[in-house]
C-alpha cells in the first residue's frame, strides 16, 4: 500500500530522477511531468513497475498542469533553468510558470507541496536568476502557505549542468591552446556543492514530513569552496592544467 502520490514538475531532469528514487523508498507513488515525454522513458526505472508514471505537461500551461494534477496527494516543483535560450527564460519557467503551478494546487486542495529554489534566491538581486527564484518562492507561499521550500547550493552529480559544463569549455579545441576560463567574482564566490541523492533525499523528507510545512531551508555539501578552488576540482578530474 502506498503513501499517496506526488506529482514532480521537471521530474525527468537530473535531480528529478534522483527524487523519483528517494520518493519511491518512502512509499510515494510518483507522476513525472514533463514537456518531453519521450525523453524520460527510463525515469520509470526509479520505482516497481506501476510505481512511477510519466505525463506531458507545461508549467505555464493550466489546463496540461491540472490534468498532471489530477489526484495527486502533494506536488514536488522542481522545474528551473540555470541558462536561458529562447523562449525559456528565467521570468517564464521560473516565475511565470511557478504561479500557474501554485494556482492549480491551491485549488485543488494540496497541502504538500515542496518548492526547490537556490540558497541565492533574493528578490532584490540584479541577477533575474536568483531575483526569479525569490518571486517564485513568494508565488508559493502565497497560494500554499504550507508549502516547503528548498535552497541547495549549485548541485553535483553525473549529470549535473554546472561541473560538465565547465568541464567541457576547459576540453574545447580552443582551450588545448589556451586554457583561460572566466572566474565568478573574481574567483574569490564561494560555493558549497551539494550531491544530488542529498538533495533529492532532502526533497522526499520534506514530501514524507509535515513538520516541514510552511518552512525553508537551505541545502550544502560538507565543504565550503571558492570558484577558483572548484576549477582546480574540474581542471585536475579531467587531468588538465589551468593558467591563471
Amino acid at each position: 500500500m502506498t503513501k499517496g502520490l506526488v506529482t514532480v514538475f521537471g521530474g525527468s531532469g537530473f535531480i528529478g530522477r534522483y527524487a523519483a528514487r528517494e520518493l519511491v523508498k518512502k512509499g510515494w507513488r510518483v507522476r513525472v511531468a514533463c514537456r518531453h515525454v519521450n525523453t524520460a522513458g527510463d525515469v520509470r526505472l526509479a520505482g516497481p513497475p506501476g510505481w512511477v508514471d510519466i505525463v506531458q505537461a507545461n508549467i505555464r500551461n493550466r489546463e496540461s498542469v491540472d490534468r498532471a494534477l489530477e489526484g495527486a496527494d502533494a506536488v514536488v516543483n522542481l522545474v528551473g533553468i540555470m541558462f536561458e535560450k529562447g523562449a525559456q527564460t528565467f521570468e517564464s519557467a521560473q516565475r511565470e510558470g511557478t504561479k500557474v503551478l501554485g494556482a492549480a494546487a491551491a485549488e485543488k486542495g494540496i497541502t504538500r507541496f515542496v518548492q526547490v529554489s537556490a540558497i541565492g534566491a533574493d528578490a532584490d538581486s540584479d541577477a533575474d536568476y536568483a531575483r526569479t527564484k525569490a518571486e517564485a518562492e513568494a508565488a508559493v507561499r502565497e497560494a500554499v502557505p504550507t508549502a516547503t521550500i528548498l535552497r541547495p547550493s549549485i548541485v553535483f552529480g553525473p549529470e549535473d549542468e554546472f561541473f560538465n559544463r565547465f568541464a567541457a569549455m576547459a576540453t574545447s579545441p580552443i582551450m588545448s591552446v589556451l586554457p583561460l576560463l572566466p572566474a565568478l567574482g573574481g574567483g574569490k564566490t564561494r560555493f558549497q556543492p551539494v550531491y544530488a541523492g542529498d538533495v533529492a533525499e532532502a526533497i522526499a523528507t520534506a514530501v514524507d514530513n509535515e513538520a516541514a510545512a510552511g518552512k525553508t531551508y537551505e541545502l550544502g555539501g560538507p565543504r565550503t569552496y571558492s570558484f577558483n578552488e572548484l576549477y582546480d576540482v574540474i581542471f585536475s578530474t579531467i587531468d588538465k592544467r589551468r593558467f591563471t
